[in-house]
């Protein structure tokens, strides 16, 4: 198995020992790492569910574009909230991203999550041969 480091500073920095993203098997799957309302200039956390949710998908969307994609690649995507009543908060704002044929994807409640936010998401993307 091949790996390669995907860096990008169009999104928030790691914050712990992990990489944004990881380019594996000969170059066509990626691995993104959770991205949290970081604002990769500044890197503090935009303020409210809403500013966060686009946030998070900007945050997605700059690192799978380091990686020689975009958000349309996406296969597999993660999203954990510490209010599962901004699930349909997510719903909309997600529409706003992703078109047909959506991403497989997972919402998982949780207690906390980094720096105090309210949602993260992690992504798989394939990239096209």
């Amino acid at each position: 198995m091949k790996k390669r480091t995907v860096q990008t500073s169009d999104a928030p920095q790691a914050i712990g020992p992990y990489s944004q993203a990881i380019l594996v098997s000969g170059g066509s799957t990626v691995y993104l790492s959770g991205q949290i309302g970081l604002d990769p200039v500044s890197m503090e956390m935009v303020t409210g569910i809403d500013e966060q949710i686009h946030r998070v998908f900007q945050n997605l969307a700059a690192v799978a574009k380091a990686s020689g994609g975009n958000l349309s690649d996406i296969v597999k995507l993660n999203v954990y909230l510490t209010d599962l009543g901004n699930f349909q908060k997510v719903n909309e704002i997600m529409a706003s991203y992703f078109t047909t044929p959506y991403p497989a994807r997972a919402a998982i409640g949780v207690a906390a999550l980094p720096r105090g936010a309210l949602v993260e998401m992690d992504a798989v993307l394939v990239l096209a041969d």
